[in-house]
């Protein structure tokens, strides 16, 4: 499709939607930000915004979509850091994509505790100084990690030193 603009407010008019796949757009969405009334849209289980020109921050409402199972927003504009509220997604979240923005920051703990989800974030500007959650580096929770053999976010040395703990507390 070659849909353009700003994303409209679907919160009020189709509540019960249970997919909204938007990605990819020829001209691609634009705006200052994602609406944070698509939180409202608590039927929601497919949520991609992927490929289009999307910019701001990404809402923590987006946290409260109880039924959300793919959150992608891969290949935008978006900056600021990731809300640690999407991790109140844990149990359904299966897919959480935010390849190829300009996302800084940290990623909080939370996003950690994904369990059995993909979490693919390659292509942004996380902090040098900090490093990802253990539990994304060793896939302790998650599926998939995509940056988990980036040394700059999980050190081999923190990795190594965390399975040693484990094996020694027979875990």
């Amino acid at each position: 499709n070659a849909l353009t603009g700003e994303l409209p407010d679907f919160a009020e008019s189709i509540l019960s939607l249970q997919e909204l796949d938007l990605s990819n757009q020829t001209n691609g969405f634009t705006g200052s930000a994602i609406p944070e009334d698509l939180s409202k849209l608590q039927s929601l289980k497919i949520l991609n915004l992927s490929g289009n020109k999307l910019a701001g921050t990404i809402p923590p409402a987006i946290g409260n979509m109880v039924a959300l199972e793919v959150f992608d927003l891969s290949n935008n504009r978006l900056k600021s850091s990731i809300p640690a509220e999407l991790g109140l997604l844990v149990g359904t979240l299966k897919r959480l994509g935010l390849v190829n923005n300009s996302l800084s920051g940290i990623i909080p703990f939370q996003i950690g505790q994904l369990q059995g989800a993909s979490v693919l974030m390659k292509g942004n500007r996380f902090h040098n100084k900090s490093f990802a959650p253990l539990s994304l580096c060793v896939l302790r929770s998650v599926k998939d990690f995509d940056l988990a053999h980036d040394t700059t976010l999980c050190p081999l040395e923190r990795n190594a030193l965390s399975d040693f703990y484990d094996s020694a507390k027979g875990a």
